[in-house]
């Protein structure tokens, strides 16, 4: 098969923040993949939470749930407004999934911006890429545990459900720190959060993360974050800061 390396104007975009900028880029796809067949240190997270969201039926499920979610829970609305997003400016998204948080930083940006989501499944970003890929919104396959950005390299990170999958959340938070400009905000947003969340831990194989109420708070304020807030609903935590 013929890999295809002409880049959208997005990725063109995202190559500028990119550490090292591959010299045949992969987007046969239609999103960047910086991990190829060399991902296997990265997909160390693996359970039935995992699984489901790595194949085409569980992109689907999730995707409609999210959706769903959206409608009747506050607690899952976009933190566009807060993040304070500037016009021209850029976004990343990480952990995308179906791209739909993206789309709605891409429209924050405006379109001399960037809306950047970065996931490692990848029948999540074929189905991110096909709904919401545009002129300034754009996706790569990448480890949230090594993003491939520059230091200070864009204007506004969230995250939203997907702290709890993987491995490490901490070091996740610490490169979004990372690549965050001074002055600007993140945002996070986990579903396993507090003394409810407990059952997770009863799972069998579940793979979900659990944290208490403190712990991303925490997290946010040991890597230098200031105005730090948090905001349960059930079992769903937001936190958000910002780099000073």
């Amino acid at each position: 098969m013929t890999t295809t390396t002409t880049l959208s104007p997005a990725l063109r975009l995202a190559e500028k923040l990119l550490v090292d900028p591959p010299v045949n880029p992969d987007v046969s796809n239609g999103y960047l993949d910086l991990l190829g067949d060399r991902s296997a240190d990265a997909e160390q997270n693996t359970g039935a939470i995992q699984a489901l969201w790595a194949s085409r039926l569980g992109s689907l499920f999730y995707d409609n749930a999210q959706t769903l979610a959206r409608r009747v829970m506050t607690a899952w609305h976009e933190p566009t407004e807060w993040l304070n997003i500037p016009v021209g400016g850029s976004a990343l998204d990480v952990g995308s999934g179906p791209g739909n948080v993206t789309a709605a930083l891409g429209r924050a940006v405006g379109p001399g911006g960037l809306a950047l989501g970065i996931d490692i499944s990848e029948p999540m970003l074929r189905r991110a890429v096909s709904a919401e890929a545009a002129a300034n919104v754009g996706f790569l396959r990448a480890d949230a545990q090594r993003l491939p950005l520059k230091d200070e390299s864009v204007d506004a990170v969230v995250s939203i459900a997907m702290l709890q999958l993987i491995p490490d959340p901490a070091v996740a938070v610490a490169e979004m720190v990372r690549v965050l400009r001074p002055g600007r905000r993140m945002a996070v947003m986990v579903p396993t959060a507090g003394p409810g969340a407990a059952v997770f831990r009863y799972l069998p194989n579940a793979g979900a993360h659990v944290f208490d109420d403190d712990d991303l708070g925490d997290t946010f304020e040991n890597l230098g974050l200031t105005s730090v807030r948090t905001k349960n609903i059930g079992t769903i935590q937001w936190v958000r800061g910002k780099k000073p």
